[in-house]
């Protein structure tokens, strides 16, 4: 059985605290959130691979392939451990609800997650992009290819508002598959209910801006988009987001939730940590 929401929420606003001590470790934090950044990365250059004969041969399970195989992204986020973007929004955001981090701590968690993956999104994708992992033989477009350029081609004929409201829903099912995944003890319901909820956001078309950063990132290294239409789709993706999985979903729960506890009116101090350690423990998610 999941454990109540309470209880999820006290575990949120514990791992709320942890992040922004971490992130007091620049560096350290910057390199477990590039580490995020790749994880989703290879989501996406795995479904590339094995969607793009699909899509060359018009098969009508591409979506439901592309779906299928993407859940290895909050997978490895969540049992290698790393810093994502856009589970923290909603962590962060219950936290504040909770008064255990302070806006501040949101903001530099939010800001160094957020350059972190997309250091890790970007050195990813040249390293794909040199390895030629995606191309056909002597050098001939592969399937894998062209489906990095339709989708490249898909975002930037989509309006603003088009793909702000498709990242508010992508993202209320990222958090929604974080939040179930806290609420349950086995590893094996967190691998379950990760899998269904990002099959449910990329087989309907949803938008990550993480994902986004690794497949325009393959797009201009391949010479099929410009920085510049990495930086429009951000401006976008990352707000509706942060409305998707850190309103929709972190406060709504918060709320819903809420034991009615008397607060302070300042947030308590985060601690150091018990252990005295030169490698701080990274947070799962």
């Amino acid at each position: 059985m999941p454990i109540p929401i309470p209880d999820a929420l006290d575990e949120s606003a514990g791992l709320a605290r942890t992040k922004a001590h971490q992130v007091r470790r620049l560096p350290r934090y910057l390199a477990a959130s590039a580490l995020a950044g790749a994880f989703v990365g290879v989501a996406v250059v795995l479904l590339a691979s094995v969607a793009g004969p699909l899509l060359a041969s018009k098969s009508p399970a591409t979506k439901l392939v592309q779906g299928a195989v993407f859940g290895v992204a909050l997978t490895l986020v969540v049992f290698a451990g790393a810093e994502l973007f856009t589970g923290n929004v909603m962590y962060m955001l219950q936290g504040l609800y909770a008064r255990s981090v302070r806006l501040v701590d949101l903001a530099a968690v939010w800001a160094a997650s957020l350059v972190g993956n997309l250091i890790g999104s970007i050195g990813f994708a040249a390293m794909v992009n040199a390895g030629g992992s995606l191309g056909g033989p002597n050098g001939a477009t592969g399937p894998a290819e062209v489906l990095v350029q339709s989708v490249v081609a898909a975002k930037n004929a989509a309006t603003g508002p088009q793909l702000f409201w498709r990242s508010v829903l992508c993202n209320a099912l990222v958090c929604l598959a974080l939040w179930m995944a806290g609420r349950t003890k086995s590893d094996v319901a967190k691998l379950v209910v990760l899998w269904w909820a990002l099959l449910a956001f990329v087989s309907s078309g949803f938008e990550h801006s993480v994902a986004n950063m690794t497949v325009f990132g393959l797009g201009i290294f391949e010479g099929n988009a410009s920085w510049g239409d990495l930086w429009r789709n951000l401006a976008w993706t990352v707000p509706g987001n942060i409305v998707g999985g850190g309103v929709l979903v972190g406060l709504v729960y918060s709320w819903v939730g809420d034991r009615a506890k008397p607060v302070s009116s300042a947030p308590e101090p985060i601690p150091e940590p018990a252990v005295d350690s030169d490698v701080p423990a990274l947070a799962t998610r």
